[in-house]
């Protein structure tokens, strides 16, 4: 007897919801992807605008010793259950369709239009920081200082020789993507924006891009392969003591983390000349920062682009805010 004249209409109506709801976890993801692949936009503030960051952040902590043990002993579909699997594959997938779309694009704009991109990166870097600071309910002079080691901090590391040619090595892929996979973790912190300053984001869009023109090698898919481990281990081990840290000493390390994200727009300074025009490949350049005549129409296109970053972060945010406030107030009622 086929299968589907026995299926009741209540069977048939929950299988077709939990589809609809694949579906829109799916496009949840897509959207976070493509905010990762945004320098300065933050997957984990999508996450949150979306209503789905709790859930991903208890299924990610839920990757513990249970879970191994249930593995082990060949509960395989408790386990899945356990860790809720159905909702990381269709998110993880969405973030891979997101991330794939836009690769391209933003690849472009950061080879062909670099100065205007960075100055819109800037502004969003800025209001990204403003939101990470109104964390902090009081500040006082322990917030400030932590604030200026940071910055200090992330200044001498976005300037260090070493991560303008960092090692073209798996092991530092791998810690890329342990650094870089924390954007999910914190709400305003980009990912990408992490990427760029170690160097390797030109070098990650160009093989998900070599990917989806199916330009597959092996080369491509080692590199995909260990950077999406590293952001796996990052997810699970590190992870948890950013946890720790924010729940232990929360304004400290938010004050910290503020600092970062202001110490490195060094990085991101729109006005930079390239020092090494004989080098063909844009991921292996080198770029000095320059100070431009202030009255030149590119410069004012710059701060309005600028300008234009700081305000979509900041409409992001605040609507994420009052999607915060409607889900809470449901959950009371």
């Amino acid at each position: 007897m086929n299968d589907e004249n026995t299926d009741s209409p209540s069977r048939r109506q929950a299988r077709q919801n939990s589809v609809s709801t694949d579906l829109r976890i799916a496009g949840c993801g897509f959207a976070m992807g493509a905010a990762d692949i945004v320098p300065g936009v933050s997957g984990g503030t999508v996450a949150l605008i979306l209503g789905v960051y709790e859930r991903l952040i208890a299924a990610i902590t839920r990757c513990d010793a249970t879970f191994l043990k249930m593995l082990v002993g060949g509960q395989w579909r408790t386990a899945a259950d356990y860790i809720d699997l159905r909702f990381l594959a269709s998110l993880g997938f969405g973030i891979a369709t997101g991330i794939g779309g836009l690769a391209s694009l933003m690849n472009y704009l950061l080879t062909k239009q670099m100065s205007l991109t960075f100055a819109t990166f800037t502004g969003m870097i800025i209001a990204s920081s403003v939101i990470v600071a109104r964390r902090i309910p009081k500040w006082n002079a322990q917030h400030a200082g932590l604030l200026l080691l940071g910055s200090v901090f992330a200044l001498r590391l976005v300037t260090l020789s070493a991560l303008q040619n960092p090692p073209d090595t798996l092991w530092y892929l791998f810690l890329c993507g342990m650094i870089g996979i924390t954007a999910m973790i914190l709400p305003g912190i980009s990912g990408a924006f992490i990427l760029l300053l170690l160097n390797r984001y030109h070098y990650i869009t160009d093989s998900v891009i070599g990917l989806v023109h199916g330009d597959i090698n092996l080369t491509v898919i080692v590199a995909l392969f260990v950077f999406g481990l590293g952001c796996l281990t990052g997810l699970l081990s590190f992870s948890r003591v950013l946890r720790w840290l924010l729940s232990q000493y929360h304004d400290g390390t938010m004050a910290v983390l503020c600092g970062f994200m202001l110490g490195s727009l060094y990085k991101l300074w729109p006005f930079q000349r390239d020092v090494t025009p004989d080098i063909e490949k844009f991921k292996h350049k080198t770029f000095e920062n320059f100070l431009p005549d202030p009255t030149t129409d590119h410069v004012w296109m710059a701060f309005i682009l600028c300008v234009c970053g700081i305000s979509a972060v900041i409409s992001l945010d605040v609507i994420g805010r009052r999607a915060h406030a409607i889900r809470t107030a449901g959950d009371e009622a």
